[in-house]
């Protein structure tokens, strides 16, 4: 595992974090705790450092297995959690009281005296433009309950609103192969204010492992079944906003005019995140031990060519980007 520096303030991280929403079971199938505790456990073993929740994923839930897993972990792990999308301040009701009770109940799932990272969970635009919540994240950070803050932001222009605000460490993204405007309209911003990129959805909810067909169908409260056309919220948050359709035959003409030789589509899918240095980490799910492995080992991986970046970023000029739904 490769280790970089989330942001210019902020501490290392494995390029390659996991992504714990799973492990609360809000959408598919519910994991046991045992299984949770193999997944960390791997995530350890492979030198994964940077674990990332979310007080709302399971309600809970996944806070509490980290912070158990915490007490018997034998590497220092980071772990950033989220504030905003739970019952008890979106969409409406954000203020300080909430914020402050909202991060403490997360320090007592956690098991920790301080949060390494909290970030605000997509709370609405308006909210970031007025700025008055920033304020209370930076007396959070002189009390010493939280260490760093940042913001998970579903488009460019909530992200250049949060690159503005003084101490902000990190913006938490939805990038892959489907959705490469940041490249060019946010990433030279954030490190040149010195913010680091945690990159959520890297493989556009399972579109980018090359595994889906036409005829594959998903649970009835799996996002990907409920949220195809943003019917709940954010369409770019299941199949980086494409059509599913659209996304496998984007797939297909990946796979057979670009995908190099000895790689696979996870592989690939990855580790052209990882060749962008204004990316920090990488948060791919995993729910199961061998998908742990599979993630944490693109880090080793060489950089994919000149001749295969080209070819992608061709492919999205001409045929995706005006396939992306939603705010982007």
């Amino acid at each position: 595992m490769n280790y970089r520096k989330l942001g210019l303030e902020g501490f290392e991280v494995s390029e390659v974090g996991l992504g714990c929403w799973q492990l609360g079971a809000d959408w598919g199938q519910d994991i046991s705790k045992e299984t949770a505790f193999n997944i960390l456990s791997e995530a350890e073993k492979n030198g994964i450092t940077f674990f990332d929740t979310a007080d709302v994923y399971g309600n809970g839930k996944s806070e509490i297995i980290i912070g158990e897993f915490l007490k018997t972990c034998k590497t220092p792990i980071r772990v950033a959690t989220k504030f905003g999308r739970a019952g008890n301040a979106y969409p409406d009701k954000y203020t300080k009281t909430v914020l402050r009770q909202t991060v403490l109940e997360s320090m007592e799932r956690l098991g920790v005296a301080s949060i390494d990272l909290l970030q605000l969970h997509c709370i609405p635009t308006p909210y970031l433009k007025d700025g008055a919540i920033f304020n209370w994240l930076r007396e959070l950070k002189a009390e010493g309950l939280i260490k760093h803050f940042g913001a998970s932001v579903e488009t460019v222009e909530e992200g250049l609103i949060c690159i503005e605000q003084e101490g902000l460490l990190s913006l938490q993204v939805i990038f892959n192969v489907f959705r490469q405007k940041l490249i060019t309209e946010l990433f030279p911003k954030a490190e040149a204010k010195g913010v680091g990129i945690i990159v959520r959805l890297p493989l556009a909810s399972g579109l980018l492992t090359g595994k889906f067909t036409k005829e594959t169908t998903f649970a009835e409260d799996d996002h990907r079944n409920f949220n195809r056309n943003g019917e709940c919220f954010n369409v770019g948050e299941t199949f980086a906003g494409l059509p599913f359709k659209k996304g496998l035959e984007f797939v297909e003409t990946i796979k057979n005019n670009v995908l190099p030789s000895h790689l696979n589509m996870v592989q690939l899918a990855l580790r052209w995140l990882l060749d962008h240095k204004a990316v920090s980490t990488i948060i791919p799910g995993a729910s199961s031990v061998n998908q742990v492995i599979s993630n944490a080992s693109v880090s080793n991986l060489d950089a994919l060519s000149e001749e295969t970046h080209t070819a992608l970023r061709d492919l999205y000029k001409s045929q995706i980007h005006q396939e992306i739904r939603g705010g982007y």
